[in-house]
């Protein structure tokens, strides 16, 4: 099978659930891994280098949130000609952590995390519009994240969300969460490999392997360290990757977001500022797929005033690490 080539039957299946089983823990050792899908040690590895050789990438991502960040969506509008250029000069922006080319080459979506009202106005008021070729831009603050960890959201997610998985309000705001130099740098070495070994770990950071470990046990414990599966869906038959804008009525946004975050198509759902007040990203196997999605599950919501669906072209940027 080639690189673009895709799983079927038997294979398709068990690359599911070993997504599914690095989903739970990106951390996993092969052990328990073997444990959990009952088979051995040795088979699992086989199975996840085979994977890692079609693009398979566990990606440590920090909770800008956790970390004071704010979260930005960015919707810009470009002639097709220039849309390419720009695209790619925001990807080799450091403050970004996505950026994706949507409707017929028009349309770019950008994720920007920023500490302070100086760096948002930086980019908002005095580079985007100064930008040749860029017609408008709209920017979306994300006020709740209901799934998806991050502001991340091109891995897909193999398995249904669990009760845990979905955002809850506890009404008070959270504390910053403090990093030192050693957290810096295991954000760092896990946005290469979230897999990192901790000899690998203990290497980088210069502290000793248990060392690591209270630090690697703090970041996760606190929720401002996620592990996220990258692999290409198109290789498990998901050919529509979609953005779905949605206007729903204040009064069932909450219901909305969380019924939209125990869907598998969905891996990310947040309600931000603007016109459309929550926005998704889901992917599925074919045009018709989505359609049925859209009617079944989505249309019977309650409250939904409009969608707007969006097909994505080109990931231009993603999975980048946003580190204060």
């Amino acid at each position: 099978m080639g690189r673009r080539g895709r799983f079927r039957g038997a294979a398709g299946h068990h690359a599911l659930r070993l997504l599914e089983a690095l989903q739970l823990d990106g951390r996993a050792p092969f052990s328990h891994l073997a444990r959990r899908l009952d088979l051995s040690e040795r088979t699992v590895a086989r199975r996840y280098q085979r994977l890692c050789g079609l693009g398979l990438r566990i990606v440590g991502q920090p909770d800008p949130a956790r970390l004071g960040l704010v979260r930005w969506l960015l919707r810009l509008h470009c002639p097709p000609d220039a849309a390419g250029t720009i695209a790619e000069a925001l990807a080799r922006r450091p403050d970004t952590s996505w950026v994706t080319l949507a409707s017929g080459g028009t349309e770019l979506y950008c994720a920007v995390n920023t500490r302070t009202a100086d760096e948002r106005n930086a980019l908002l008021l005095q580079k985007l519009p100064r930008t040749p070729h860029v017609l408008s831009v709209s920017a979306h603050c994300m006020m709740r994240i209901f799934v998806g960890a991050t502001s991340t959201w091109h891995a897909t997610r193999f398995r249904p969300a669990t009760p845990a998985a979905i955002a809850v309000d506890s009404g008070t705001p959270l504390t910053p969460l403090a990093l030192d130099a050693t957290d810096r740098t295991l954000f760092t070495e896990l946005a290469r490999h979230g897999r990192a070994t901790l000899p690998e770990l203990s290497k980088a950071t210069g502290r000793s392997p248990s060392s690591v470990q209270r630090h690697l046990d703090r970041l996760r414990t606190e929720g401002a360290l996620n592990l996220s599966v990258d692999f290409d869906p198109q290789l498990l038959g998901y050919h529509m990757s979609t953005r779905l804008w949605l206007n729903v009525a204040p009064a069932h946004l909450r219901t909305v977001g969380e019924t939209l975050a125990t869907h598998p198509a969905i891996a990310f759902a947040a309600a931000i500022t603007g016109t459309s007040n929550l926005v998704a990203s889901g992917v599925f196997r074919s045009p018709a797929d989505l359609y049925d999605y859209i009617d079944r599950q989505i249309g019977p919501l309650p409250g939904i005033q409009s969608i707007e669906t969006a097909p994505t072209l080109r990931e231009v940027k993603r999975l980048a690490p946003a580190l204060p």
